[in-house]
């Protein structure tokens, strides 16, 4: 017998309610993904939780997303999202893959070894601010580290304005610093590469083992694979925790606002250039290299700043040409279903 919750547990809020009609009141009640699978949703009511076949019907969905059903438990419809994160397809692939809405807070783990890096952060911290999500920089293994301190100092280089919290993800009482964020009905998102801590981190928050943890390579600290899907879990003290499988390779589109936020001082220092199309190469009068120059801002951030940037507007442009050959094969089916039509009718 499932265990009943509450829809504020879940992590139901103003926003989602004021979406529902009165005749939706009466008619439908909601429920949250809680887990993906290929051919189903795990999803979670007042009443428990419950399997629900994925049909041809349904929008896109992903993890975190709340959802109307009917009486009878079938798809009504799919509520609007507070925040999204999404990135461009693993691979070759020209298409966007959803990982996960409607989250409070998203914690960038990052292990505090030979695997640390601070354009992977940057990454990250592009993806939580385009999707409008408070970004907290967690940095693992801190009993494996002599000196913790110096990861913290690099990390509020990027800005010191960052929530930056260095943990051992082993001991509750290290971890213990992060239960803020994990209140009740908030809902918490894991990002990191593959053996950063975030499962070992998640099993510690949750009070039991739910997630599989695997060791590192010992030669170059990379991680192993152990979550292989995304999925939702509740906490002891009332937050939801979402690991997401190791994403080493995380490609952008379209995240032009979410760059300017993470670097931001590089965009307020371009405001003062002489030129307004300056690219802070060697143009003259370039606010960005006279700050390298001055060393108040690192040559390293500037370079992925730019390469982050090829990356989403190429990514971003390839998206958008797909969708406008999409929109265009769809007119050219229904032209061509309404010329047969015709033609049957005489």
């Amino acid at each position: 017998m499932c265990k009943s919750i509450s829809l504020s547990e879940l992590g139901w809020k103003p926003f989602f309610q004021q979406q529902l009609s009165l005749d939706e009141w009466e008619t439908v009640h909601t429920a949250r993904v809680m887990a993906q699978h290929r051919s189903q949703l795990a999803i979670m009511t007042e009443s428990g939780e419950q399997s629900l076949p994925v049909t041809a019907n349904m929008p896109p969905l992903t993890v975190g997303d709340w959802i109307l059903l009917s009486q009878t438990n079938q798809f009504v419809r799919q509520l609007e999202r507070s925040s999204l994160f999404s990135r461009k397809a693993a691979g070759s692939k020209v298409d966007s893959q959803l990982i996960a809405a409607n989250i409070d807070t998203v914690f960038i783990v990052c292990s505090m070894n030979n695997d640390f890096n601070l354009n992977r952060i940057e990454r990250y911290l592009t993806l939580a601010n385009e999707a409008g999500v408070e970004p907290v920089i967690v940095l693992t293994k801190a009993d494996l580290c002599d000196d913790p301190s110096q990861y913290v100092q690099q990390v509020h280089q990027l800005d010191p304005m960052l929530m930056v919290e260095a943990v051992n993800g082993l001991e509750p009482d290290s971890t213990s610093v992060l239960s803020s964020w994990c209140r009740h009905g908030k809902t918490v998102a894991f990002l990191g590469s593959s053996g950063a801590g975030k499962s070992t981190l998640i099993n510690t928050l949750q009070g039991s083992e739910i997630q599989q943890t695997g060791g590192i390579r010992e030669d170059d600290s990379k991680g192993r694979h152990t979550t292989t899907s995304r999925s939702l879990h509740l906490t002891p003290a009332g937050g939801l925790l979402l690991d997401t499988p190791g994403m080493r390779e995380l490609q952008l589109a379209d995240c032009e606002q979410g760059l300017d936020t993470t670097f931001a001082d590089i965009s307020l220092l371009a405001e003062q250039c002489r030129f307004s199309d300056c690219q802070h190469n060697n143009e003259p009068g370039c606010a960005v290299q006279l700050a390298i120059a001055n060393g108040d801002l690192d040559e390293r951030r500037l370079n992925n700043y730019h390469k982050l940037n090829r990356e989403q507007a190429f990514n971003g442009a390839t998206l958008a040409e797909r969708r406008a050959n999409d929109r265009a094969f769809g007119k050219l089916c229904k032209a061509y279903q309404k010329e047969k039509r015709r033609q049957k009718n005489g």
